[in-house]
C-alpha cells in the first residue's frame, strides 16, 4: 500500500504501468462536473469509478483484495477510513476468489488508515483493504477509484 497526498503523485507514476494514466486523470478532471459512473481511460484497460456516498460503520466493512487490478483510491471530498492488512497477514477468507469479478472477500480485520480530501491510497494485489468506512460520524464522500490492470 502507498498512502500520500495527490500533489506528490508524480513520485509514484512509474511504479506500475497505468499509474501515470490514473494520476493524469485525477489531476486533469474537475469532479464536481463528473457524474457517478465508470469511465474508461483510453485503450489501456485503465478505468475510473466516480462515486458519491455516505461512509459506513466498521460493522458494514467489506474486506477485499484483487489479483488482476491495482486500486488507486482518491478522496476528492470528505474523509474516509480504510481497513488495511498485508495479504500475508490477512484475515481469514470469507468468500474465495471470483475470477469474473476479480475479488476475494475476507473476514474483518482491525488496522485502519484515514484519508482526507486530496489524499490517495494505492492498493496492490498483496493488499487487503476495506474502503468507505467512517472515521467517527458517517459523512458524505466523493471518491474516485481507478482500476489499473496488473501487467506481467
Amino acid at each position: 500500500m502507498i498512502l500520500d497526498d495527490l500533489h506528490r503523485s508524480a513520485l509514484y507514476a512509474g511504479v506500475a504501468p497505468g499509474l501515470g494514466i490514473a494520476f493524469d486523470y485525477l489531476h486533469g478532471t474537475e469532479f464536481s462536473h463528473v457524474a457517478d459512473g465508470k469511465y474508461p481511460l483510453g485503450e489501456s484497460g485503465v478505468y475510473a469509478l466516480v462515486s458519491r456516498y455516505r461512509t459506513k460503520t466498521p460493522n458494514d466493512a467489506v474486506w477485499e483484495s484483487h489479483r488482476r487490478h491495482i486500486d488507486v483510491q482518491c478522496v476528492i471530498q470528505g474523509r474516509e477510513r480504510f481497513g488495511y492488512a498485508a495479504l500475508d497477514r490477512a484475515p481469514s477468507v470469507k468468500t474465495p476468489y471470483n475470477d469474473e469479478k476479480d475479488v476475494i472477500f475476507y473476514e474483518p480485520g482491525s488496522d485502519t488508515v484515514t484519508l482526507a480530501a486530496g489524499q490517495f491510497a494505492i492498493f496492490f494485489p498483496q493488499d487487503v483493504h476495506a474502503p468507505s468506512l467512517t472515521d467517527g460520524t458517517p459523512s458524505d464522500v466523493v471518491k474516485v477509484v481507478i482500476k489499473v490492470p496488473v501487467r506481467s
